[in-house]
């Protein structure tokens, strides 16, 4: 069933609709279970949104392309792509912590700003996204509307601009639980330490969509 359904899908049989879970069940002729765990290894695989109460949609392929080189916002390179981009705050909160605070050159006990935040691209979720930094630069993210507005952007306005940046970029497979909240099975694990004028910044760990986001270099003249 599900290969027959890929199929289906490759011929471009379902671009206008998608099979409820009962027309799937009678055009199958199987049971409703079957028709679910099928429904549930396409949508970790990225191919369709199969939510539970709703008709299964076929997944639209809008993606974020990024250069790599480049110190860029998340929330720009939407917009760059023609989506409209939303966060939803999942935390935000001042503590201490250790394995942060020695990528940021700091004591272990130094109070840090911490920001969660799942990001959306159009309708979709693209990225699960962690931010970390030190809380005398961080403070003024936590009276910010960060549904909207990017930290770099809110940072610009206290006057720091984080000026260099390195990051380190991985293929990875989700969790269970990354995969319910991103809808994909598989993604990019991205760290990134970020500086203002040589002094150690931000520290940032984004798990981004692998069906989503493009990373793209440019070569020679």
């Amino acid at each position: 069933m599900q290969d027959d359904l890929l199929r289906r899908l490759r011929d471009g049989e379902f671009d206008g609709f998608f099979p409820s879970e009962a027309e799937l069940v009678a055009h199958y002729g199987v049971s409703r279970t079957t028709v679910r765990r099928a429904l549930s290894k396409l949508r970790a695989d990225g191919v369709v949104t199969a939510e539970r109460g709703r008709r299964p949609r076929v997944r639209a392929e809008q993606g974020v392309e990024q250069p790599l080189g480049t110190l860029y916002s998340l929330n720009a390179s939407v917009r760059t792509a023609g989506l409209t981009q939303c966060s939803v705050v999942r935390k935000l909160e001042v503590h201490a912590d250790g394995v942060v605070a020695d990528h940021l050159g700091l004591d272990g006990s130094a109070p840090l700003v911490h920001l969660e935040r799942l990001r959306l691209a159009g309708d979709e979720p693209l990225a699960i996204d962690r931010v970390w930094l030190p809380a005398e630069h961080g403070r003024c993210l936590l009276s910010a509307d960060l549904t909207d507005v990017g930290v770099y952007a809110v940072l610009a306005r206290t006057g720091l601009r984080l000026d260099r940046a390195r990051e380190s970029i991985r293929a990875v497979a989700l969790s269970p639980v990354e995969r319910a909240v991103l809808g994909c099975g598989v993604g990019f694990s991205i760290h990134r330490l970020s500086r203002a004028q040589g002094q150690p910044m931000e520290w940032r760990h984004t798990l981004v969509r692998g069906d989503r986001f493009t990373l793209t270099a440019a070569f020679g003249g």
